[in-house]
């Protein structure tokens, strides 16, 4: 990994800690992790090798707006490292739980000529009744990084609490794309409080994709979330 890489994820995540105490006073979560691939929508960004990660939120007093950066470790078209920058509300309607946000990726240091940034629109809707969890998903991309154009991804998940740090969770989703093989994914897991700060998530990923290469490969991955 290129050290320089690394300077401008770190640097965003230590001023957003140094922000003065009146700011703090809403509130602040750090989360920093680690796995053994970094998947996203069931597809691997680090060609099936481990990875690092940290995110730093704002959250209003209320909960509703919230904000920051993030950054985590990937393997793509010369680049080791993607940071983001972004924000979103969570508001509440019948019952359900929303959250809808935007962020803007970079992939730093990519090789010359590849595009190397993207906008990307997440909206969530969840519902828990006792035990039981639900969650609908549809993400989309204009413009996505390297050769992939715009790209659509719906899921839906469900998840059940078998205690206070025992959870169960599947989730199934299609991700159509310009440019670039679709496919469906899925994955299926259990997540595991160690103590109140450290989460332990492993998890199943697969695809329908017949693509060469470790990205669209299924795979057992691990991966831990300290959270402060």
């Amino acid at each position: 990994m290129r050290l320089n890489a690394l300077r401008l994820p770190l640097a965003l995540l230590a001023a957003s800690l140094a922000l003065p105490a009146a700011a703090h006073a809403q509130s602040w979560d750090v989360t920093l992790g680690a796995g053994t691939d970094n998947r996203s929508k069931d597809a691997s960004k680090s060609n099936g090798e481990a990875f690092v990660s940290g995110e730093a939120q704002w959250n209003s007093a209320d909960g509703f707006f919230y904000a920051g950066p993030a950054f985590e470790t990937v393997k793509s078209n010369g680049s080791n490292i993607e940071v983001e920058i972004g924000g979103g509300i969570r508001p509440q309607w019948a019952g359900f739980d929303f959250d809808l946000n935007a962020v803007h990726k970079w992939r730093l240091d990519s090789n010359p000529g590849v595009d190397d940034d993207a906008w990307e629109f997440t909206a969530d809707m969840k519902r828990s009744i006792g035990p039981a969890s639900a969650r609908l998903r549809l993400q989309h991309s204009p413009d996505g990084t390297g050769s992939v154009k715009q790209w659509t991804w719906v899921s839906a998940r469900a998840g059940w609490d078998f205690n206070d740090k025992l959870n169960a969770s599947a989730e199934l989703g299609y991700r159509d794309q310009t440019n670039a093989v679709s496919y469906t994914g899925y994955n299926v897991g259990v997540s595991y409080l160690l103590t109140q700060e450290l989460e332990l998530d492993v998890r199943w990923h697969g695809t329908d994709a017949d693509e060469p290469g470790e990205q669209y490969k299924d795979a057992l991955v691990a991966t831990v979330a300290y959270m402060f």
